[in-house]
């Protein structure tokens, strides 16, 4: 049986332990949030979009159409300043654990190199939200991609060991009830690795498509909850709109034509938004177009033509995202459970600018058959149009540039085009709460112990056996429902030798193998002035912070990871 402390107890410890291992300072708020009291507890459902840049959905900036997620905008509070940890597996990890990627066992990726920080699977010193939840009485369901429980060729059945323990399911870890994938990418209409209540299954019904079973399988578990009469936590896990560019004909026809003016006045006017909206400053400094992507109006017009409906096939793909967390409201509203439901939403990286080689050879594990019997076109094949399963591309860089408007780099790295994200939070019982932007720096370590304050669950201080190592995160629960402004923190970040801390308004960052450079983000939020060589005092000070932390979670140099395991730098 879990050895349990009092909720505030154990956050409280979790950060003092936290700072012990890291010589910060973190705070809590001195006494709880008070909450509405409804006469039962309030159900939670996490929604995550996967490879979505910050100003791309509606409320964030976008022209993309996303009026559900707008929706609960307005009824709630927008992060301007929101991080994940800049790729798939790992911000899943952080999410769901309130650790550092690394001390969920997902330091990298999917693969396991050998340390308990780069072994691939969540690692069992960590209790993940669901398991919190079902503790506390709580039905579990999550509906989508799952992308923490091991390695999985998706073209190879014989490394296919669902629940074994390197390749933990979610119904291992917390879930009762999981309809999605394992693996982190793969075909819209034909998803590789899709599983139902641990069985793997190969869609039947022609007209098929992730995105809508994701949105169908959650609303089938929030009406199960609701007969069974018991609170729920949801965790909704879109691959949307992750590449492929898989879209549906009636969403593309939306914007086969938005785009023609190009990403250069694209990103113009996400900008001029961004700021009208309050989500950044308003002397906030556009970053310059990538250096690798070229001038709109120096391509040809078949190219422009193409690009521009890469892009609108990724709108597309958003689009329909939206249609279908509106089904999932729609779901909530007609069982009573809307006004009870707390509701968070994120991105788990930002805008991916990488490329799928025309000949298709760095995804050829995707390869698969389509519900045809056909083999799809692979890669990104100039003048062939997205959208249909027979094709299989992601929609390049200058796009992914536009997606992160206004900041610079992509997914992959930790300068904030990789890190930054929209984050939504809704709970329609704070009235004060509606249409607000929260300013407050945060991250995805907090968002577990966000919940356990707003529902009162008490995480465990042993589980299954298990010491669990405490929480890394804090609630941010105070900013949401009273506006109170957060006590700074330090925050940390290592993806692929990218690396970064961010204290207050002082952000150190640095690519793999590459100086460190220093950056004031309250001033300068698109990194554009490098202060290192002015200040090579915080930028000491600022290091010997990401050292003790590097250490104390498992971080191993990129050179190291490279000569001992061969990992893959992508």
């Amino acid at each position: 049986m879990p050895v349990s402390l009092s909720r505030r107890e154990f956050l409280r410890q979790s950060a003092l332990g936290a700072a012990s291992l890291y010589a910060v300072s973190l705070s809590l708020a001195d006494e709880p949030v008070s909450l509405p009291k409804k006469g039962k507890r309030p159900n939670v459902i996490l929604i995550l979009a996967d490879d979505m840049g910050f100003s791309d959905i509606g409320c964030y900036g976008s022209e993309i159409r996303t009026p559900n997620l707008d929706r609960l905008a307005n009824s709630g509070v927008r992060f301007s300043q929101a991080y994940n940890t800049a790729r798939c597996c790992p911000s899943r990890a952080a999410l769901l654990t309130g650790l550092y990627p690394h001390q969920a066992g997902i330091g990298h990726m999917v693969g396991n190199y050998g340390t308990p920080a780069y072994q691939g699977y969540l690692r069992t010193d960590c209790v993940t939200v669901a398991e919190v939840m079902r503790e506390a009485g709580y039905r579990t369901w999550m509906s989508g991609k799952w992308h923490v429980g091991g390695n999985q060729a998706p073209n190879d059945p014989k490394t296919w060991h669902p629940g074994s323990p390197d390749q933990p399911t979610p119904l291992d870890r917390g879930f009762d009830r999981f309809f999605g994938t394992l693996g982190g990418a793969g075909s819209y209409y034909r998803p590789p690795l899709l599983m139902d209540q641990g069985k793997f299954i190969t869609p039947e019904d022609k007209n098929f498509y992730y995105t809508n079973a994701i949105g169908e399988n959650a609303c089938a578990m929030i009406r199960e909850a609701a007969e069974a009469k018991k609170p729920f936590f949801g965790y909704v896990a879109f691959t949307s709109p992750h590449w492929p560019l898989h879209a549906l004909p009636e969403d593309i026809e939306k914007y086969r034509t938005r785009y023609r003016a190009g990403w250069d006045v694209l990103r113009a006017e996400r900008h001029a938004s961004l700021k009208k909206a309050g989500l950044i400053a308003a002397d906030c400094p556009l970053s310059p177009r990538d250096d690798k992507v070229p001038a709109w109006d120096s391509i040809d017009v078949a190219q422009q033509e193409w690009e521009s409906l890469r892009m609108a096939t990724y709108a597309a793909i958003i689009d329909r995202m939206d249609q279908n967390i509106g089904r999932i409201l729609d779901c909530l509203e007609a069982t009573g459970e809307r006004d009870n439901t707390l509701i968070i939403f994120a991105s788990d990286n930002g805008g991916s600018e990488e490329l799928l080689h025309d000949d298709g050879s760095n995804v050829a594990r995707y390869h698969l058959p389509t519900s045809h019997g056909t083999l799809p076109r692979m890669g990104n094949i100039k003048g062939l149009a997205p959208g249909p399963e027979e094709t299989f591309m992601s929609y390049g860089r200058a796009w992914a540039n536009a997606s992160d408007t206004p900041f610079r780099q992509f997914k992959k790295w930790v300068h904030e085009g990789g890190i930054s994200t929209p984050l939504i939070v809704s709970y329609p019982g704070y009235a004060d709460t509606h249409g607000r932007v929260a300013h407050d720096v945060c991250h995805f370590i907090d968002v577990l112990p966000t919940i356990l304050e707003f529902t009162g669950a008490t995480p465990p201080e042993n589980f299954s056996g298990h010491h669990m190592t405490p929480l890394a995160g804090r609630s941010v629960l105070p900013a949401v429902a009273t506006g109170k402004t957060l006590e700074s923190r330090p925050y940390f970040w290592e993806h692929s030798g990218n690396r970064a801390v961010r204290v207050g308004d002082l952000k150190l960052v640095a690519d793999a193998e590459s100086p460190w450079e220093l950056y004031d983000v309250r001033a300068d939020r698109a990194e554009l002035h490098d202060l290192a060589s002015s200040h090579p005092v915080d930028v000491a000070a600022l290091e010997k912070r990401y050292a003790a932390w590097a250490q104390s979670v498992g971080v191993l140099e990129y050179a190291e990871l490279e000569r001992r395991f061969k990992i893959p730098r992508d």
